[in-house]
This record gives structure tokens, sequence and C-alpha cells, in this order.
């Protein structure tokens, strides 16, 4: 049953834990490495996922009825979790989390110019427009409010950040190809593959499995709270409002929450350049969704 009351206030815990996430990254990277991260982090989501699902009785799903299927789940899986924290995570490793955090968020536009070039959409002027604006608010984000937008940015961190929204983007380009199976099946499956690649991608770079308490607890709160329980609760919002679209909007406040985060508990400074390249690629965005509408 459609309940937009219930689907806002759903949305709204999840603008907070999303919200959090770019303080719990810079956190658990203090004390591990981000491949030592993700591992545990997966580890902890398919953990909680899996079991959601058993109170769900839908276990039972987890199974692939063919080689297609488990195709597109390990493509899925490649690309998200794994790829895509893994790369997100060596970015917040080398940039401040007020940087690291806004640069991401381009992926929306991203997407469009992909869905363009692999299902052959209409790609609008607008669209273009949307991209160098969001390039312009990109640029003043990796300022930190210096003239020279690379004087304190780490300009590798700055090409991790960016590339993971294309990894995102990516990543949904092929979650369409996958419209017919549950979609909490699908995350669990996605995050236990990731666990099994973390644990290989370790293995094979000769390192050893860190234990470090600190680093686990900070892993803990990003597999339940950036990873997982958010994701479901995203999910119930989704299927209880009668408009998807005007929820969608409450995503546009996850960075702005996020930079108090970032402020009260890392005590980073704000820039005033990460406000108005912000500002400028929410902007963007919202400038393409309603030219696309019209």
């Amino acid at each position: 049953m459609k309940n937009d009351t219930r689907a806002y206030f759903l949305a709204s815990f999840v603008v907070l834990f999303w919200g959090t996430s770019a303080t719990a990254f810079k956190i658990g990277l203090q004390y591990m490495s981000p491949a030592h991260l993700l591992f545990w982090s997966s580890l902890f989501a398919s953990t909680i996922l899996f079991i959601v699902l058993a109170f769900q009785k839908k276990l039972k799903l987890l199974k692939f009825k063919n080689g297609k299927e488990f195709g597109l789940s390990v493509a899925e899986a490649t690309l998200n979790p794994f790829l895509y924290y893994l790369v997100l995570f060596e970015a917040y490793n080398l940039l401040p989390a007020q940087v690291a955090q806004p640069l991401n968020y381009i992926w929306p536009i991203v997407l469009v110019i992909l869905a363009a070039l692999f299902f052959k959409h209409s790609l609008h002027y607008t669209d273009i427009m949307a991209l160098l604006a969001s390039l312009i608010g990109v640029a003043f984000i990796s300022s930190q409010g210096n003239i020279n937008i690379f004087a304190k940015s780490n300009p590798v961190g700055v090409l991790l950040a960016i590339s993971s929204s294309i990894v995102w983007a990516s990543f949904w380009i092929i979650n369409m190809y996958d419209k017919n199976r549950d979609e909490e099946v699908k995350l669990c499956i996605s995050f236990a593959f990731a666990t099994i690649f973390m644990l290989l991608y370790i293995i094979l770079s000769s390192k050893n499995i860190t234990f470090n308490l600190k680093g686990i607890s900070a892993a803990l709160y990003i597999g339940a709270f950036e990873m997982g329980v958010t994701f479901l609760l995203w999910l119930k919002a989704l299927n209880s409002t009668s408009n998807t679209a005007r929820l969608g909007n409450f995503s546009y406040l996850v960075p702005f929450v996020s930079l108090v985060f970032v402020s009260l508990i890392l005590h980073e400074k704000i820039v005033w350049t990460t406000f108005i390249g912000l500002l400028i690629i929410i902007g963007a965005i919202i400038f393409q969704r309603i030219s696309k509408k019209n």
C-alpha cells in the first residue's frame, strides 16, 4: 500500500545514515587499508542482508535459474560493491572527506551520458550543459579555496573520486538488464560475491587480514548503515511512495548532511569552494531532470 508519510519517514533515516558515511569512511581508513575496510564491510553487509532474507523467508531465492543470472550477478558485484567501493575508499584515503564525497555525486549526470551511449537514448544539449556545469563544480571542490585547483588536492584522489561515479553509473546500466529478480536478493548476492573477491584480492596482494577492533567497528557501521540496512530502507521508501520523483529529491540532502558530520566529527574546516561546487553539481542534476521531464 502507498503511504507517502511512511515513505518520507524512511527516507529521512536514509538521508541521516548516508550522511554519516563519509565520516565513517575516514574513521575506518585511519585503522585499515581500503582493501581491508571493504572486506569487513562487505562481510557484515552480506551477513545482515542474509539474516533479513531469512526473516522474510526469501532464502530459497538465493539461487540462479540459469547462467545469465549468474553472469549478471558476477558483473554487478564486480562493479558494485567490489570496484566501486575499492576506488571510492582509495579516494577517501587520499582526499579530505569534504572533497571526496561531493566529487562522487556527479554520477546521475554520468548515468544519462552512459544511457545515451548504451541504449541510444537521445542526448539533449541540456545534458551537455549539465555535464559541463558539473565539471565546473568539480573544479571548485578540488580547489579547496585555492586558484590552482591541484595546489592542495591530490590529483590521483580527485581522479579516483570521479572514476567512482563512472563505476556506479555503469553498475546501474548493467542492473537495467536484471529487472526480474528481487532487489534485496540481488543485493545480498552482490555483497557475498564482493566479500569473496576482496578476500582473493587481499591474498593475491600478499597481505594478511587485519583484525583492528576500531577499524572493524567502523566496518560494521559501514556494512550496516551505508551498505545493508539503508539500501533496504530506501527500497521500502520507494515501494511506499506514490511519487518516486519527489522522494528522489531527498537524496540531494545527503551531501549537505554529510558536510555537517564531517565538520563536527572529523573537524574538517569546510571551505567556501566545497559548498559552491556542491551547489553547482546539485543544480546541474536538478536542471537536467527538469529538462528531461519537460
